[in-house]
């Protein structure tokens, strides 16, 4: 059979270094041991029953068997405006200040497209989401890393950053809550963003995949409240979190009307927006009771503490998160992130993912999904702590 050539751009695209980690844990799977799976980010929750009898309903409607519009349903633009304007007192205008998304990932993957030239460079976050380097390479940018480091809460440093980075950079990208670190933003540090983003001319996208999820009676800010945050940025938010509707592939991004038309215009492209029914269900998530949101947060904060609780008892300390569904846990000495990661898999059959994989920063670091029950989280800490890789030469945890 011919093997046709692929193209240059494919060729450019980063290595998808999860693929590997999900192979490597099916292997153990499929020779019969109990792994437990807590390296990726999959809501093990289902998705709440009255957005599925919306789907239901509207799956019968036969208006909706058609082609949507081009660049989505008002009435779910209409239904984002309203809880924006609910949850964050954020004015926006359905019309023009809204997009409607395949899934939050295609968005970010988009935007850059829409916004960068080749060559041109991008701020990302150093750790961050893997396909913030997707949408660089497929936008032909350069990118420019942002350390995020436990001293400076996980937040980027831009007083420590040379200046011309500032001067060159195009796009930025932010994620708070962060993934992987469980880091929350703070309004401050969003006010400094914009402030830096017009002196500038930088155009900032904030990642809010995990907006609705954050413990300890701190509700995660939105990009959006920042005085001025319009002007100069979007916000992407998916109901993949927040209403556990990771497979409808569904989400939104908001903010600046030039992006917003910008990538409504790339999508007209692309895609005839999503099924009518699908977008029917996205309206009655975000309009709809949301009792389950709140459910969903302080069932994660839950399963946060009894993980955490369980590695401090087996000596391996770390930050509590303040928001997401993600632990970011320091690998003991001497090991790499990948090497702590392999032992786990094969000793403790626990999956875990290596810190590497988000960047450079994230070596020294495991990702941590709190996907599971508490009972298996106590279990897989428990089957960490009996390979002794936390006890100190003096005996002493």
């Amino acid at each position: 059979m011919k093997q046709f050539e692929y193209s240059t751009l494919l060729h450019t695209l980063p290595e998808q270094f999860f693929a590997s980690l999900t192979k490597k844990a099916a292997e153990y799977m499929s020779a019969g041991h109990d792994v437990i799976n807590l390296g990726q980010g999959n809501p093990d929750q289902p998705t709440p029953p009255h957005i599925v009898e919306s789907l239901k309903e509207a799956a019968t409607r036969p208006d909706f068997h058609k082609y949507p519009p081009f660049q989505g349903q008002l009435f779910l633009k209409k239904a984002a405006a309203e809880f924006y304007k609910r949850e964050y007192d954020v004015d926006l205008n359905p019309e023009t200040e809204i997009a409607i998304l395949f899934g939050g990932k295609a968005g970010l993957v988009e935007l850059p497209m829409c916004l960068m030239n080749p060559g041109e460079h991008m701020l990302v976050p150093d750790p961050g989401y893997p396909d913030y380097w997707s949408g660089a390479a497929m936008a032909g940018a350069k990118m420019d890393y942002m350390p995020l480091t436990a001293e400076n809460d996980f937040l980027p440093d831009y007083a420590s950053m040379n200046p011309s980075r500032f001067k060159r950079a195009k796009l930025m990208l932010l994620n708070y809550p962060n993934n992987p670190t469980g880091a929350q933003a703070t309004n401050a540090f969003f006010n400094k963003t914009v402030s830096l983003a017009k002196q500038h001319d930088i155009c900032v996208v904030h990642d809010f995949a995990y907006g609705g999820i954050g413990f300890d009676q701190q509700k995660p800010p939105s990009f959006l409240q920042a005085e001025g945050a319009k002007d100069i940025g979007v916000e992407v938010y998916t109901l993949s979190k927040t209403y556990n509707m990771a497979g409808w592939r569904v989400a939104f991004v908001a903010g600046n009307q030039s992006v917003i038309s910008a990538i409504n215009l790339l999508q007209d492209h692309m895609y005839v927006s999503l099924f009518s029914a699908i977008q029917q269900a996205a309206a009655t998530a975000l309009t709809g009771p949301q009792d389950s949101v709140r459910e969903l947060s302080a069932m994660y904060e839950r399963r946060r503490n009894v993980w955490i609780d369980a590695c401090q008892t087996i000596g391996w300390n770390a930050e509590a998160p303040a928001g997401s569904f993600f632990a970011w846990l320091p690998v003991p000495k001497p090991f790499t992130s990948v090497e702590f990661a392999d032992i786990l898999l094969e000793k403790a059959h626990v999956v875990v993912a290596p810190g590497i994989g988000f960047g450079e920063y994230g070596e020294g670091y495991v990702r941590v999904g709190l996907l599971t029950d508490e009972k298996r989280l106590r279990e897989a800490a428990e089957r960490i702590g009996n390979l002794g890789l936390f006890i100190d030469k003096s005996g002493e945890k």
